[in-house]
């Protein structure tokens, strides 16, 4: 079986008018997909990432350059992500297709794992 990133692209405010019941029962509906893909042999990881942002790197004239990021003004932030196993690629977007990450206005990126 092949393993498979799918990355959970999703615009920050979005999110932010919802109620915490609102938020929970979204939260809920992603750990039933996840425990259901998990049962199944599917999921091999999943995390949610924190909000904030990150840091960015980025080397200039030699030297490592270390900024916050995404910023403000930036519409896409990665909210999240899942390692998947599945048969081929097909089968791989199959699985992405019931996430419930595209019922919430996210995008989903799906990208094949290198075996090294």
């Amino acid at each position: 079986m092949a393993r498979y990133l799918m990355l959970l692209h999703e615009n920050p405010a979005h999110f932010a008018a919802m109620s915490p019941a609102e938020l929970q029962a979204i939260v809920e509906e992603y750990a039933r997909w996840s425990d259901g893909l998990l049962q199944e042999g599917r999921l091999l990881q999943g995390e949610k990432l924190r909000d904030e942002g990150g840091r960015r790197l980025k080397e200039q004239g030699g030297q490592v350059l270390v900024s916050d990021g995404p910023y403000a003004e930036v519409k896409d932030v990665v909210g999240g992500l899942f390692i998947l196993s599945a048969d081929s690629y097909d089968a791989a977007v199959a699985l992405a297709r019931t996430c419930p990450h595209l019922r919430y206005g996210g995008e989903v990126e799906l990208r094949a794992i290198e075996e090294v």
